[in-house]
């Protein structure tokens, strides 16, 4: 059994750590890259938390890790989407509906949709996706489920989230979470489904989210 507690203190003495050492505003690369590293980690112990069914203590570092992944990408080089992804995530595992449509409004704003590469475009995705944009969002799923630099899984399950095909999801949200089972190494060392939690969020407010069962989500899922 997963000693939540555990993870919950290595990552904020993580985020702590990484937070007293941040470089000086003069150094754009090193700060953002340590904002990163530290986004990452509050991220974790937002995770953690929410395993561990403590959901305030939760969304008091999914805020947190929205922040630094928004300090980070102002410094970052153009096409790191994944701190939009980030805050997108975050504010959807945080059950914060109205941050995750600001922050959706903002990636798109940034020129997700436009972007060249798959992980741009699934920001883009996700963002069209909270923001009930479901037609648009298809059309961005259906080139991210047949790019190979892209998991197949997780392109199908946007899709089907898209068209509001609950057949087709059931499939698609098992074999995503299959692939998170057999994962030999998992962000910040959590072993925590976050995508599929992300999706079977998006899929439960249009009424299509699948019955799973996994230690690697919350109980109440």
């Amino acid at each position: 059994m997963t000693e939540w507690g555990e993870h919950i203190g290595r990552e904020e003495a993580r985020y702590r750590d990484g937070e007293a050492r941040l470089p000086e505003a003069e150094d754009d690369d090193s700060r953002q890259r340590q904002l990163t590293r530290i986004g990452n980690a509050a991220g974790g112990a937002g995770l953690a938390h929410l395993m561990s069914g403590a959901d305030h203590r939760a969304r008091e570092w999914f805020d947190r890790a929205v922040e630094r992944y928004r300090e980070s990408f102002a410094l970052a080089p153009p096409g790191s989407w994944g701190r939009p992804i980030g805050m997108i995530k975050a504010r959807i595992l945080s059950g914060d509906w109205d941050g995750a449509e600001e922050e959706s409004r903002w990636t798109l704003e940034q020129g997700a949709a436009e972007a060249d590469s798959p992980i741009g475009r699934y920001a883009a995705c996700l963002a069209l996706l909270v923001l009930g944009r479901d037609d648009e969002a298809r059309m961005l799923a259906d080139g991210l489920r047949t790019h190979a630099d892209f998991p197949a899984g997780v392109g199908d399950a946007l899709a089907f989230v898209a068209a509001q095909d609950p057949v087709g999801y059931v499939e698609a949200i098992g074999s995503v979470l299959e692939s998170f089972k057999t994962r030999e190494e998992y962000l910040e060392d959590l072993p925590v489904a976050d995508t599929v939690m992300v999706l079977q969020a998006l899929a439960a407010r249009r009424d299509m989210a699948a019955e799973l069962s996994s230690p690697l989500l919350p109980a109440s899922s």
